[in-house]
């Protein structure tokens, strides 16, 4: 062949994906408004899970949905909220993509909103940076209507994906996804694909198309110190009556050094020396830390791990959230009964949750406490001078990790390198967690996640919100990867 048609042939196919994304955003341009109304609308539908009457309306609103861009879409039960199922074969496709996502979101708190009900979306902002407020805006709705619209501009510039589509929506992912792995063995042959893509989570702050091989895992725990049976006047028993609010205090700050690396005797043991490899990986990301503290209000990281991507590579201990007794205008002056501190464990691929959990619980021990099981009788306060109990919230999800060099993993890097004209922002892992590891387990085959919504969403806290540019642009993310 000679070296004038290879350069050819190379211009043409670098011609090919670029022509894919100018159709898509003209399309975008042409069918903004329908595309914010129609997420608008999905928005409208209140999604916590355990709010089962308007879960079922989500479910079937999402089907209609899938069924309008011609998938054979059905709602498929389990032992709790059901899962949206939707299957568009393409003539001729070798590959089978299954796109994972969830349409359930955290609980809220409506007094903590900037608008009167967070299933109300709201649009505030102008230009680039107007954003639509909702709940599940960014976490996990926003992505849901993007790959819906990317088969729309696709289908207007007849143009079919080039792999078999399969989409499975998630109804309580936010809560542990606790039905999913036993729906798995159940629905085994609708679930079967080549690749798993993962549509949930921000994109890189560069604003660049992301993909992430992996994602931490997750086990949560209750811990708490016992005190007096009842609480006791403050005056009449301070400094006698050993008061478990500063306990828990003295254990919690026993468990991480000041610079934030965990002091659990083992904790980080399973996780090997980074190969050369990995860390050209972690190295390439474009973190722009000053920028990313200063969104956040944040002077400096923790000093044990001042590199994001590097902090993701370890388990964390995680306290999410503290409670005793009263404060505000209800606080009294007593030493409090309990004292109790809500935990995370963020894991990694080398790390299993009971291995860390027993980590965790050997330490207390260590720290002089005995543990019980449930809320100590006499008989225990009596023979135990430090008493406390570490209770596992829900069942753990373990992470995972596909290698970098995966052929399928590979496709999805070329797919999006060729519609944008650079490489996406590769990241070894992500730092938060979806329930996929029981699908690679269990049906055997590699997953991506693909983060599109903006890394400032204020996912899982009040005032939620997708930037409207971010998410009309990851429409030509969803239609790269279609048509890889």
């Amino acid at each position: 062949m000679s070296r004038v048609l290879i350069v050819l042939l190379a211009l043409v196919a670098g011609l090919e994906q670029p022509d894919l994304k100018t159709a898509v955003s003209s399309w975008v341009a042409a069918h903004r408004q329908a595309v914010i109304d129609e997420l608008l609308e999905l928005l409208a539908i209140p999604n916590v899970a355990s709010d089962t009457p308007n879960i079922r309306r989500n479910a079937d609103h999402l089907r209609a949905l899938l069924a309008r861009r011609g998938f054979a879409a059905e709602v498929l039960e389990t032992t709790g909220n059901p899962l949206v199922y939707g299957n568009l074969p393409v003539p001729g496709a070798t590959r089978t993509v299954l796109f994972y996502l969830h349409y359930d979101g955290q609980p809220v708190d409506p007094s903590k909103w900037r608008q009167p009900d967070p299933f109300t979306p709201v649009m505030r902002g102008d230009g680039a940076d107007a954003r639509i407020y909702a709940r599940s805006a960014s976490d996990d709705k926003a992505p849901i209507v993007a790959l819906l619209a990317s088969l729309d501009a696709l289908r207007s510039a007849n143009l079919a994906p080039t792999s078999n589509v399969k989409v499975i929506l998630d109804g309580e992912e936010e809560a542990g996804s606790v039905s999913l792995v036993p729906a798995i063995g159940r629905y085994r042959d609708q679930l079967r694909a080549d690749l798993m893509v993962i549509l949930d989570g921000p994109g890189h702050s560069s604003g660049r198309p992301t993909v992430a091989f992996g994602a931490r895992g997750i086990a949560t725990v209750d811990l708490t110190v016992y005190g007096p049976k009842s609480g006791v006047h403050s005056g009449n028993y301070g400094n006698w009556i050993p008061n478990p609010a500063m306990r828990l205090a003295q254990l919690l700050a026993s468990m991480k050094s000041e610079d934030g690396r965990v002091t659990v005797d083992g904790y980080y043991a399973a996780v090997p020396p980074l190969a050369a490899e990995d860390r050209a990986m972690l190295d390439a990301v474009p973190d722009d830390s000053v920028q990313v503290l200063r969104t956040f209000g944040v002077a400096e990281p923790e000093k044990a791990f001042p590199k994001l991507q590097y902090a993701f590579q370890y388990p964390t201990l995680n306290v999410r959230g503290l409670s005793s007794s009263f404060v505000g205008a209800g606080a009294r002056t007593i030493i409090p009964d309990r004292a109790t501190a809500a935990l995370d464990l963020r894991l990694v691929k080398e790390t299993a949750p009971d291995d860390l959990v027993a980590k965790l619980r050997a330490h207390i021990e260590k720290q002089g406490y005995h543990l019980v099981d449930q809320d100590p009788d006499d008989a225990a306060r009596a023979k135990y001078p430090k008493l406390a109990r570490l209770a596992m919230i829900g069942p753990p999800t373990r992470a995972f990790r596909t290698p970098a060099d995966d052929p399928q993993a590979r496709a999805v890097v070329a797919a999006l390198t060729k519609t944008f004209g650079q490489p996406p922002v590769q990241l070894r892992t992500l730092g938060g967690t979806v329930p996929i590891a029981p699908f690679i387990e269990a049906l055997g085959f590699p997953a991506l996640t693909v983060p599109t919504v903006n890394f400032d969403n204020n996912q899982h806290e009040e005032n939620e919100n997708v930037r409207v540019a971010t998410f009309l642009d990851s429409i030509s993310i969803m239609a790269a990867m279609l048509r890889m």
